[in-house]
């Protein structure tokens, strides 16, 4: 009986909301989460978790289909957990887009916006990714269909991860989200671990040789391989990538790494050039980034060109601004809009991601920015602000998480005319956009997608000081 209960039978799926998740209401109002669905659904949805107010729950059964589904491109799209909305058209998942932000604008900000504009549709929805990183497994993930059979799961892959997990690898045949060569790349270093009998990683044993691969592709048709292996051996080491090397002459630039971590992040480890070029370049608008394997950049590069020419319109800059760039990683916004106005002062806490933005700035021959190390909410002191004077414009580009509430408050006793608000979390924008409405008004929004056929969306906005 306790079982049946967690069953909510033919629940009708009206709407999509943050991460993605499908909305549903019981019929006693209560409002139901279930992920893997698209509006239009109507399905038997097993409860997970129950709160108060909500429950969350996935689906066991369908007694309809969404008029709205759409055949996916990509074999891998039933479990593969990279692309959630391959199913639905692009232009309904534009709206669902739209739709989130509107949400969370209202739902959680609860301020007033002028001008919301229509969402910022990417030109090109396959393809568009510059970096995607692979685990090397000697586990094959199987569908639930194939469990407690025969069929073995003992098989060396080189894939994603399935969502959730940290140990199942789903063995990918093609993916739809880089440009060629990135497919046949990954298929070769997957046979020559093969050929040379390289010990695939088991990560739940802990051990085993080849453990990820990263693949950045630059639109000025670059590339750049960095190899993590779990432990070090030289000749191994050697011999695999000096094949990669013989048998993809067009990679620029091969890394490697040692990661005997527990967890896979391996952006922490020393990173080791091997072969070729020391970064590969990229160019957005007329400025030329040097990308290194570390190094922080929008994934998307066409449509972030689209995002930071928004920001700039919305900055409206005439060439005597004094602007800063709060979180500017390599200092893509900084030096895109730095021609534009008297000076900038940007920061950012990564060491490294400063190292590039001077580098990359020195590059271009551009004199008018002035980078600093840090965190933002410990560097914008009173002596700060005295020594680089009010901003006439500011940019804030933080992380998911928002900004620390210790920042929205300088903000506010900054008092700068405009601030741009770039977000890559509506929620969280929401909420400091809430905090901010004590003393701006919000102008202007507009959502951008930078990663189609995915939950995620930026959003642009501009705020204006109250009068």
């Amino acid at each position: 009986m306790a079982r049946r209960k967690r069953i909510v039978q033919e629940l009708e799926i009206i709407d999509i909301v943050e991460k993605g998740r499908g909305l549903g209401r019981r019929p006693d109002g209560k409002v139901v989460f279930v992920d893997n669905v698209v509006p239009g659904d109507i399905v038997d949805v097993r409860i997970r978790r129950s709160r108060k107010d909500y429950a969350e729950g996935f689906p066991v059964a369908w007694h309809k289909y969404s008029d709205l589904r759409v055949t996916p491109r990509c074999q891998h799209f039933k479990h593969c957990g990279g692309c959630q909305w391959q199913n639905v058209g692009y232009e309904d998942q534009l709206r669902f887009k739209e739709n989130i932000v509107r949400s969370a604008m209202k739902r959680i900000g609860k301020a007033e916006i002028e001008t919301f504009l229509p969402i910022l549709g990417a030109q090109e929805i396959y393809n568009y990714r510059n970096k995607l990183e692979y685990s090397y497994s000697n586990k094959k993930w199987l569908p639930p269909e194939l469990l407690n059979t025969d069929v073995s799961n003992v098989e060396n892959v080189l894939g994603y991860h399935v969502k959730g997990s940290y140990d199942k690898i789903l063995d990918i045949k093609e993916c739809h989200l880089q440009v060629d060569p990135s497919n046949s790349i990954r298929l070769g270093l997957k046979q020559i671990a093969i050929d040379q009998n390289l010990d695939f990683y088991d990560a739940r044993a802990e051990q085993g040789f080849l453990r990820q691969v990263m693949i950045r592709m630059t639109t000025l048709e670059e590339i750049m391989i960095l190899v993590s292996f779990f432990y070090d051996d030289q000749n191994k080491i050697s011999s695999y990538l000096n094949e990669i090397k013989k048998r993809f002459p067009e990679i620029a630039s091969i890394y490697f790494c040692i990661n005997a971590k527990k967890n896979d992040y391996m952006f922490d480890r020393e990173m080791i050039q091997y072969d070729g070029k020391g970064s590969i370049t990229e160019q957005l608008g007329n400025i030329r980034f040097s990308i290194g394997p570390k190094s922080f950049f929008q994934t998307n590069t066409r449509q972030g060109q689209q995002l930071f020419d928004l920001v700039v319109e919305f900055a409206d800059l005439n060439g005597s601004e004094n602007v800063y760039d709060l979180y500017t990683g390599i200092g893509s916004i900084a030096l895109y809009i730095a021609r534009s106005c008297a000076n900038v002062v940007a920061i950012e806490e990564i060491k490294a991601a400063i190292e590039d933005a001077i580098n990359n700035a020195k590059a271009n021959a551009i004199e008018n920015v002035e980078f600093y190390t840090g965190d933002v909410k410990d560097m914008l002191t009173p002596e700060f602000r005295k020594r680089h004077g009010k901003p006439d414009v500011l940019i804030t580009d933080p992380p998911r998480a928002g900004m620390h509430p210790k920042v929205v408050n300088i903000l506010l006793e900054l008092e700068s005319p405009k601030i741009v608000y770039v977000s890559c979390n509506p929620a969280t924008q929401a909420r400091d956009l809430g905090l901010l409405s004590e003393k701006y008004q919000i102008k202007k929004m507009r959502p951008v997608d930078m990663f189609p056929h995915t939950h995620h969306v930026e959003n642009v906005a501009l705020l204006s000081l109250k009068e």
